[in-house]
């Protein structure tokens, strides 16, 4: 079995991991470092576990696991790995944005599986990328492979509540959430820094603008993302192009169908729709912000590592209501 250790043990990625590590065949949870939360119940701060596991908070670490998931604020994981030794043999996944970029990486790998599997596969410690990195890159690298970005890329996103994380703010509150609809952080959302990272080594020569409008959704969970571009290339071209890209994929799926939401919560899957009007391509990308988009994306990147078949403890299904 592979022993599992998380850090940040009470936020909403934390949570995500410990439900779906309860039902994955091969591995166990060996401790959920909380220093807020020391001495209670997990099922005190995650309460849809209640029935389903014993484990208490702590605030010590058991350094000989053999995998640690990082779940803590962006810009924590490199001051708690300075603080903390662990065994030549731990993995490690950083769930935070510590180390996705190259110049911040160390020996840290990007965790795209469906851009980067080998490395994944041979690597000790994973970077995860971000929820709308996620849902954007997956939208866009078939095209990069194919040196298809040659014009400016306009891309439209929507995300959950949960997206904020667990602390509350003057926007996460349900009576300003409810019923309302916001953009934040044009043009300058961190995650295009490593989109951009990505794309410009998958297309050579890549410098093309990405103009990015993240806005929040009046609902819990999931990324809807809408994004365009001017191509010369028919849709049964493009269409062929992300087939092949994503054949052997087993989370992403390619459709020239609508696709909504409710399809992918609760899921691992990305749905990604292609339609064309003119010259310009539309690309839809659409997953679930808290699972493809961080704790279940970092336990495809765990299976990948351990030799696993990546869809182990993600054969997860979503609901029409």
């Amino acid at each position: 079995m592979i022993n599992v250790g998380i850090i940040g043990g009470s936020g909403y990625t934390a949570g995500e991991l410990l439900r779906l590590l309860n039902n994955h065949p091969k591995a166990v949870v060996d401790f959920v470092y909380s220093t807020t939360n020391a001495g209670k119940p997990v099922t005190d701060v995650h309460q849809d576990l209640l029935g389903e596991t014993d484990l208490l908070f702590t605030d010590t670490v058991n350094p000989e696991i053999n995998v640690l998931f990082l779940c803590l604020g962006h810009g924590k994981s490199k001051a708690f790995l300075a603080a903390h030794s662990f065994a030549g043999h731990t993995r490690i996944i950083d769930l935070g944005n510590d180390f996705r970029l190259q110049k911040d990486a160390e020996a840290f790998v990007y965790g795209l599986p469906e851009w980067n599997k080998k490395a994944i596969q041979k690597a000790q410690f994973i970077a995860n990328p971000g929820c709308f990195a996620t849902a954007i890159q997956l939208a866009l690298l078939p095209l990069a492979q194919h040196q298809e970005l040659q014009n400016s890329i306009h891309i439209n996103a929507t995300t959950g509540s949960t997206g904020a994380g667990v602390q509350p703010s003057e926007t996460t509150h349900h009576s300003w959430r409810n019923n309302n609809m916001s953009h934040y952080k044009a043009f300058e959302h961190q995650h295009l820094d490593e989109i951009q990272q990505s794309l410009a080594i998958t297309q050579t020569g890549f410098y093309q603008e990405l103009l990015f409008i993240p806005n929040r959704g009046d609902f819990t969970r999931g990324i809807f993302a809408t994004l365009y571009t001017k191509t010369d290339k028919s849709l049964d071209t493009h269409i062929k192009q992300f087939q092949a890209f994503y054949e052997k994929e087993p989370f992403v799926v390619v459709t020239t169908g609508n696709i909504h939401l409710k399809q992918v919560v609760q899921t691992n899957k990305c749905l990604i729709s292609l339609t064309k009007k003119g010259d310009y391509l539309l690309v839809t990308s659409i997953i679930d912000n808290l699972i493809k988009g961080a704790s279940g994306q970092a336990i495809q990147s765990m299976n990948l590592m351990f030799g696993l078949d990546e869809k182990t403890g993600l054969q997860l299904k979503s609901g029409n209501f």
